[in-house]
C-alpha cells in the first residue's frame, strides 16, 4: 500500500505565507490609522481656523458642522459672541434666560415668545434621535431667524454648563430638556434616568455654585398623578403612585428640587404639563401620528380602559402653556444662595398647566376626520398595561391665582391650527384623494441650535 504524500512542507509554507499576510496587514492598518489620525487633527485645525477667520459666517459654520462639539468651540471668539448676543436682553429690565431643550416642542415656542418680548434667550439642546431630528432642526432654524442661538450640547456635560454660566450671568433657567414619552420607557429606561434625573441634578449642581444663583422653572408632568383617582387633579393630591418609569423620574425630579431648594436656597418652580399639542409638536403624540395615519389610510388604534370606558385627556394648546411658562418665570423670586451656601428661605412651587376640559380620544379622532376630510380606519382596543393612565383633568386654580393662568383654546380650535401647520410643513393637499399618500418629512438644514 502506497504511503500518503508528505504535505508537511506545504502546510508550513501556507502558515508562513498567512503569517506574512497578517504582518503586512497589521503594518498597513497601523500606517492607515496614523495617517487617518493626523488627517483628522489637520482637518479639525483647518476648520477651527476657518471659523475664527470668518466671523461673519460663524453661525452657518457651526450649524453645518455637527461633529464639532461645543467643547472645541469654547475658546472661539465668534462662538462666545453668539452665546452672549443671544442671551442679552433688549431692555434694562429684561431677563437673561437659559432654555434647555430649546429645540424641543415647548422649548422652541417658549424661546420664541421670550425673545419677541425682549428677553435674552440662549438655548441648549442635544438633538437626540428619540424622534426625527429634522423637526428639531426646523425649530432651530425658526429660532435662528429670530436671533436665538442654541448651543448643541448635553445636560450631563458639566464643563459646558459651567462655561455658559461663566459667559452669561443668567437670571433665570427654563429647564424643559427631558426624555419624554410614557411607552418608550419600557424600551430604553436608562435614557430617562440619564436625562430626567442625572441631567437635572447636574444642572442644579452648576446652578447652586454660581453667583448670583438663577431662578429655575422646570418641566414636571401630569404623569406624576399616576394612579390617583381624585378629579380634577390638584397640586394637593398624592403623587406617590407613579404608573410609569417616566412618571417616576418626573416625581423624583420634584423631590430633588425640594432638596436643592432646602439645602442651597435655589428658587424652583415645577410645572405639570397636561398633554400639550400644537404646531411643531412631537410626532410621538397621538394627535400627531393619528393625523399622519389617517392621511396615509392606515388603521389607528383607539384605546378603551380595561372596563370598556373611553380614554380621555386634558389636551392643552401650546400657546396657553407658553403663557403659563412665562407667568411662572415672571413671578419667580430670586434664589437666596451664594457660592453654594443658603442665605435664607427660597421659593418652592409646583403648578398644573392644563386646559381643565378632558376630551375623549374618540372625539379627537372625529375632529381630525372633519379637518382632514378623511374617514379614519379605527381599531378599538383595550389599553395595554404600559404606564398610560385612562384619564387626566387639571385643576389650574393655583396657577390662575398666582400668575393669571387661564387657558382659552378649545380642542377644535387648537387642532385646526395644528392641521394648518401640518399640511403646510409636509406639503399635503387636503381634499385630493391619493392612492397612497405619504407625508414625507422635510429635509431641514440646521440653522444653529429638548
Amino acid at each position: 500500500m502506497a504511503s500518503p504524500p508528505d504535505t508537511s512542507k506545504t502546510i508550513k509554507l501556507e502558515r508562513y505565507n498567512s503569517y506574512l499576510r497578517r504582518l503586512n496587514s497589521n503594518k498597513l492598518f497601523k500606517a492607515s490609522s496614523k495617517i487617518l489620525s493626523r488627517a483628522t487633527v489637520l482637518v479639525a485645525v483647518i476648520l477651527i481656523l476657518f471659523f475664527v477667520l470668518n466671523g461673519g459666517d460663524s453661525h452657518n459654520f457651526h450649524t453645518h458642522t455637527n461633529f464639532l462639539s461645543s467643547n472645541i468651540l469654547f475658546g472661539d471668539a465668534a462662538w462666545v459672541k453668539q452665546v452672549r448676543d443671544s442671551a442679552m436682553p433688549r431692555g434694562t429690565n429684561g431677563m437673561s434666560i437659559l432654555v434647555t431643550g430649546a429645540a424641543g416642542f415647548i422649548g422652541a415656542h417658549c424661546s420664541l415668545a421670550l425673545k419677541k418680548r425682549g428677553d435674552g434667550v440662549l438655548g441648549l439642546d442635544n438633538f437626540n434621535d428619540y424622534y426625527d431630528p429634522s423637526l428639531k432642526r426646523a425649530r432651530q432654524e425658526l429660532l435662528s431667524q429670530h436671533e436665538v442661538f442654541i448651543v448643541e450640547g448635553d445636560l450631563n456635560d458639566a464643563a459646558l454648563l459651567k462655561k455658559l454660566f461663566d459667559l452669561v450671568p443668567f437670571t433665570h433657567i427654563l429647564h424643559l430638556a427631558a426624555q419624554a414619552g410614557v411607552r418608550y420607557a419600557m424600551q430604553n429606561p436608562q435614557s430617562y434616568v440619564a436625562s430626567n434625573i442625572a441631567g437635572f441634578v447636574n444642572l442644579l449642581e452648576v446652578s447652586k455654585e454660581v453667583n448670583p444663583q438663577p431662578s429655575i422653572v422646570w418641566a414636571s408632568s401630569s404623569s406624576v398623578y399616576g394612579l390617583n383617582t381624585e378629579n380634577p387633579f390638584s397640586e394637593l393630591h398624592r403623587t406617590d403612585q407613579p404608573a410609569s418609569l417616566y412618571a417616576a423620574t418626573k416625581k423624583a425630579g420634584e423631590e430633588i428640587a425640594h432638596t436643592y431648594n432646602h439645602i442651597y436656597g435655589l428658587s424652583l418652580t415645577g410645572l405639570r404639563f397636561f398633554t400639550v399639542y400644537g404646531p411643531y409638536g412631537r410626532p410621538d403624540m397621538a394627535y400627531f401620528f393619528f393625523t399622519k395615519d389617517i392621511l396615509n389610510g392606515n388603521t389607528i388604534e383607539v384605546y378603551q380602559t380595561q372596563e370598556g370606558n373611553e380614554v380621555a385627556r386634558d389636551f392643552t394648546y401650546i400657546d396657553d402653556v407658553v403663557k403659563g411658562c412665562l407667568g411662572a418665570l415672571d413671578t419667580a423670586e430670586k434664589s437666596t444662595g451664594s457660592g453654594g451656601i443658603k442665605q435664607g428661605p427660597a421659593q418652592l412651587r409646583v403648578y398644573n398647566l392644563g386646559n381643565t376640559s378632558p376630551v375623549p380620544v374618540g372625539k379627537l379622532v372625529t375632529i381630525l376626520e372633519g379637518l382632514l376630510n378623511v374617514k379614519a380606519k379605527k381599531h378599538v382596543i383595550k389599553m395595554p398595561r404600559n404606564g398610560d393612565v385612562p384619564f387626566t383633568h387639571a385643576n389650574v386654580s393655583l396657577a390662575n391665582r398666582d400668575f393669571g393662568y387661564k387657558p382659552t383654546t378649545d380642542l377644535a380650535t387648537g387642532l385646526r391650527k395644528f392641521v394648518k401647520w401640518y399640511v403646510g410643513y409636509y406639503g399635503v393637499h387636503l381634499g385630493v384623494k391619493k392612492e397612497n399618500h405619504v407625508a414625507k418629512t422635510k429635509e431641514k438644514k440646521s440653522g444653529d441650535s429638548a
